[in-house]
Formats: C-alpha cells, sequence, structure tokens
C-alpha cells in the first residue's frame, strides 16, 4: 500500500537537527500509534507525551524516552535523549515558504503586502478592512494540494485593503491583503 498517496492531506514539514535536514510527513495518527515518513523511509512508532514533558516512544520493541522543552513559537524544541542534548527546528511549508522567499528568517518583519506563497483557493478569511491586529493573529485560511495553511501576521499592523474573498482560486505571489506595518 502507498501510505504516501493515501494520506497526503497530512502535515508534512522539513526538521533541522544540528546542521542536518530531513523531510518529514506524518502519514497517520491513531491514539499513540504514529506512522511518519522521513526521508522516503517510514517508521511506525507507539509515542506517549506525558505531563512533565517527556516523550516516550518505542520503536521496533525498543523503548526510548525524550525530555522536550519548546520555546514559544513552538517552533524550536531541545531535545535531551541517551545524555545527549540535541537543537530542533521544524518549519512547515508556509515557515519554508517564507525562509526561501526572504532569504532569512520566517520570523522576520511583517511585509505590507500579503502574497499568495503557491496556487492555492481562499478558504476564510479573519479579518476585516481597518482591523488592528497583533503578531500571531490568524489573518486568513488558504488551500493547496488538499493541505489547509493559516497565514498569520508577524507583526503588529492594520489590514489596509482585502483584495480577495473566501473560495477565491488564486495565483503564485497574487496580493491578498494589503496591511499598514
Amino acid at each position: 500500500m502507498d501510505y504516501r498517496k493515501e494520506y497526503l492531506e497530512y502535515k508534512t514539514m522539513e526538521i533541522q537537527v544540528g546542521n542536518k535536514t530531513f523531510d518529514a510527513t506524518l502519514l497517520n495518527k491513531d491514539g499513540n500509534n504514529v506512522k511518519i515518513e522521513i526521508d522516503g523511509q517510514i517508521y511506525d512508532v507507539d509515542v506517549a507525551m506525558l505531563n512533565n514533558g517527556t516523550c516516550s516512544m518505542i520503536y521496533e520493541g525498543n523503548s526510548y524516552s525524550a525530555e522536550l522543552t519548546k520555546n514559544s513559537s513552538g517552533k524550536h524544541y531541545q531535545v535531551n535523549l541517551n545524555y545527549s542534548t540535541y537543537q530542533i527546528d521544524m518549519l512547515d511549508s508556509r515557515a519554508k515558504y517564507m525562509r526561501m522567499r526572504r532569504g532569512k528568517s520566517a520570523d522576520a518583519a511583517q511585509a505590507d503586502t500579503i502574497t499568495a506563497p503557491m496556487p492555492c483557493k481562499i478558504v476564510k478569511i479573519y479579518v476585516k478592512q481597518g482591523q488592528e491586529l497583533k503578531a500571531g493573529d490568524t489573518v486568513l485560511t488558504m488551500e493547496a494540494m488538499k493541505m489547509q495553511s493559516n497565514y498569520k501576521v508577524s507583526s503588529d499592523c492594520k489590514v489596509q485593503e482585502i483584495l480577495v474573498k473566501e473560495g477565491d482560486s488564486v495565483r503564485v505571489e497574487q496580493p491578498l491583503i494589503k496591511l499598514n506595518v
């Protein structure tokens, strides 16, 4: 069975561990049982998150315990495993696109125009013209390749003009919303 095709609607991300980068796709999650593909290799893992930040995993009959600490943005983790500490960054498709487009961190200053990162459909617009926004506010939800992504502003700003409506199909780089930053 080709799990990759069956579960494409699940989240795909890039994981950076130190100076190594891995492509990861969550294929299936049923309770604690997780099926994940990392760089083309599929893993079936039993994962339990405990209240104290500890992650207990069983893979191929072996038990592992890792201590996870994440920063406030939820994109960077410090993982303690087997007496070693790893710095891990997780980049979803929007963060990868923004990093590639800007050539720098996805948390850079907010641009004055929100543009479509790829051809997509506008699913939901959460803001109105003239609305004041705080960093982290969700502006809209778009869908591409059966995956929905929320666009959040990275700094305080005000909605100047909304250029699209819900249900619109848009092209790559099409302006969607103008902001006063």
